[in-house]
């Protein structure tokens, strides 16, 4: 009979012990997912593709004067966020912007990890061309009246089309066919993001990334769909999401109030 009840203690001891393993495994599980990290999507500063006016997606020019004291001032308003990791893609003036805004920081600075997904859209054969040769290329095929001025041109697309349309026409009217779709940019923004956290996983807290300003509409689009709504991504613009629970949402985009 003692033996009967030794064994049945052992066994109510060995459940309470199981279940309570179970309970701090659970509870360990939901801190983990609770965890919070801050993304810093940062555009580029400005290069000399962009003050020439040229198609600059995957071609790449590097940072003028203003570009580089643009990622000092984004740097020193971010100077007190301690980044746990960095990313751009392979683009120079990816690289060179994320370098500057580091250089800036107070906090331990961490390397910078280059994931191709980060690049700008490929546009092509307009690549390194006139941006005014591949809009009108593309507002040619609407139907409608539209001005040839550089400035009002590409303010009458940004009011006529979404980011995604855009991207869509752009690849439907590049002559080499080569041109990526809004699709497959999306697709790309979203491995990007998923490459990102995989690199960050547990460890993270604020992550800055720099990209691109025609990218980040669609990554947008891709992780928090209807958040974005046409908002203009200047040159070092910072846009603000969180992550939690495997879910993204957004604070801000396009904040210029570090640059201005």
């Amino acid at each position: 009979m003692k033996k009967i009840c030794k064994v049945i203690l052992s066994l109510v001891l060995l459940v309470g012990m199981a279940a309570c393993n179970t309970s701090a495994n659970k509870e360990e599980a939901e801190k983990k997912e609770s965890k919070e990290i801050t993304i810093y999507l940062v555009r580029h500063g400005k290069t000399w593709f962009n003050t020439n006016n040229q198609v600059q997606g995957w071609s790449d020019s590097p940072l003028t004067d203003v570009g580089v004291e643009q990622a000092k001032k984004v740097g020193v308003g971010l100077k007190d966020v301690a980044f746990s990791h960095a990313f751009s893609s392979d683009l120079g003036r990816q690289r060179s912007t994320a370098q500057y805004i580091l250089s800036e920081n107070k906090n331990e600075i961490p390397s910078i990890t280059e994931l191709l997904e980060f690049r700008e859209k490929n546009y092509g054969s307009f690549e390194g061309g006139s941006n005014d040769t591949m809009n009108l290329a593309v507002v040619e095929t609407l139907g409608v009246e539209y001005p040839t001025e550089s400035d009002a041109l590409w303010d009458f697309i940004q009011e006529t089309m979404t980011a995604e349309e855009l991207a869509s026409k752009i690849a439907e009217v590049d002559p080499s066919q080569t041109a990526e779709t809004a699709q497959q940019v999306k697709e790309r923004g979203a491995k990007a993001m998923e490459l990102m956290m995989e690199s960050v996983g547990d460890d993270g807290s604020n992550v800055l990334i720099v990209s691109s300003g025609g990218i980040i509409p669609l990554i947008l689009e891709a992780i928090a769909p209807g958040e974005y709504n046409g908002e203009k991504i200047a040159n070092c613009s910072v846009t603000v999401l969180k992550y939690k629970d495997g879910k993204y949402t957004v604070d801000v985009i396009g904040d210029t109030t570090y640059v201005e």
